[in-house]
């Protein structure tokens, strides 16, 4: 993984991450909402009023739960790439070593 492309990663991890807080806080704002109406707001339309603030925790309940798979996603990627990277270092290392063997013996 090129550093532009780990960087990339990293931003997206971030921007996801503040996107789950920022839903997670409406959530919170809703729920808070919805109880402090709940007492007051009776009838039918207040059982109208209910029922849409259930549907929408539950679609934001989704949300949240998609976008935190898709940070478990992306960390997963910088760790792939993180072992593939050392995988690549070591090969690296083994041909400088055969080169550098090489060298030493016509040197001599």
């Amino acid at each position: 993984m090129r550093q532009s492309e780990e960087s990339a990663t990293r931003n997206g991890i971030q921007a996801l991450e503040m996107a789950f807080s920022g839903i997670a806080r409406s959530s919170q704002d809703v729920e808070s909402t919805r109880m402090t109406l709940s007492s007051h707001y009776q009838g039918a339309d207040g059982g109208a009023f209910q029922n849409l603030v259930k549907a929408w925790e539950a679609q934001a309940a989704i949300i949240l739960k998609n976008v935190e798979d898709m940070v478990d996603r992306l960390n997963e990627t910088l760790r792939e790439n993180g072992l593939q990277q050392g995988a690549n270092n070591e090969s690296i290392e083994r041909n400088y070593q055969q080169s550098q063997a090489v060298f030493d013996s016509l040197v001599g």
